[in-house]
């Protein structure tokens, strides 16, 4: 939808009083527009249009104290309650390696940002949400009861934007993976795949064979990837629970992802939701939208980790997990059998 197509501020307005309850990315998609539409609208009521400049905003997160980071995608949303701490920021990417909230963020994605207040009776509830350029959620801030709101004022006057109109441009969205891997690549793969020794030379091999992820493990053979029932999620969070087996969480959006490192306590199913209620962590996770599971293994120095990964029906990851691990430390015993144990696929998805 280009810009001159969408409704006006005062009708997405009218569309937000009328719905709510609603939640913003649902009622952004029933008028049509980007969720950095509905928030725009509401400049000058009760947003301001902050710069999305990550260089300043990360290092001033820490003095606010307590907050809630969000990331989602369509399929899961990730939330962790904490402080930001341990921050770097380079040019092509950024990281927040606290105790607590774990994120790896790529600015260049990050193109449109506000401050947000909703007002509930006497409650007043702010959050920074940072956008993409088609108007998609990359990365959400909510304060906390013990936040400091003194800091919070402070970084917002210092974001703040020039140009506070209640709309903004946006762009589409990035296409579709290919469908169609390029010719002749799986020997490559194989062999480039055996002589990895650090799981973060995998993206490497997938810029350079041209590949998708799911391409690259639905085709490389089942020594390294294989299929998983359809119910392997919800059976190793239950099997985590019941053992405390720490585990590592990924969400990602287009510019961050998000991680939970340790055990994982409370799991609540809801209609199609499955969800994590824990003090510091909560996911949502919708399980009808999981079309594939794969457990996947990959070489390192210190020997093969292994990972469970759920895929949508478009071929995009919704949500990976590991188990817990060190840097320089082999993978947990428990961890590995628990994922090779799961039930895998009665039949093989084609590559």
């Amino acid at each position: 939808m280009n810009h001159l197509e969408k409704p006006a501020p005062e009708a997405i307005r009218q569309a937000r009083g009328d719905n709510p309850k609603m939640r913003e990315r649902d009622l952004a998609q029933q008028l049509g527009i980007s969720e950095a539409d509905l928030v725009a609208a509401q400049c000058g009521i009760d947003a301001v249009r902050i710069e999305p400049r990550v260089a300043d905003l990360l290092p001033a997160m820490e003095s606010l104290g307590e907050v809630m980071a969000l990331t989602r995608n369509e399929s899961a949303v990730h939330e962790k309650i904490g402080v930001y701490t341990n921050i770097s920021v380079g040019k092509h990417n950024a990281t927040v390696l606290g105790e607590d909230i774990d994120l790896r963020i790529f600015p260049s994605i990050w193109k449109h940002g506000f401050a947000v207040e909703k007002r509930d009776g006497d409650d007043v509830r702010r959050s920074l949400q940072f956008f993409d350029a088609a108007g998609e959620a990359v990365h959400k801030i909510h304060l906390r009861p013990a936040s400091d709101l003194a800091a919070y004022g402070r970084l917002v006057d210092s974001l703040k934007s020039a140009d506070q109109s209640q709309t903004v441009v946006t762009s589409a969205a990035e296409p579709r993976e290919p469908e169609e891997a390029p010719p002749g690549y799986l020997g490559e793969l194989r062999e480039r795949w055996g002589r990895m020794t650090d799981v973060h030379q995998f993206f490497g091999i997938l810029r350079s064979l041209k590949l998708s992820r799911h391409q690259a493990i639905s085709s490389v053979g089942e020594d390294y990837a294989w299929p998983l029932d359809g119910d392997s999620i919800a059976s190793m969070m239950q099997q985590s629970v019941d053992g405390q087996l720490p585990i590592m969480c990924f969400v990602g959006s287009p510019g961050c992802i998000q991680i939970h490192s340790g055990p994982i306590h409370a799991i609540r199913p809801m209609g199609p939701w499955l969800n994590v209620m824990d003090p510091t962590f909560h996911l949502h996770l919708r399980l009808d939208h999981i079309g594939e599971v794969w457990a996947v293994r990959k070489p390192t120095r210190d020997g093969h980790v292994t990972s469970i990964e759920a895929y949508g029906a478009d071929r995009r990851m919704i949500i990976q997990f590991f188990g817990k691990r060190q840097e320089g430390v082999a993978e947990r015993a428990e961890w590995r059998s628990l994922v090779e144990a799961l039930p895998r696929a009665r039949q093989t998805v084609a590559a």
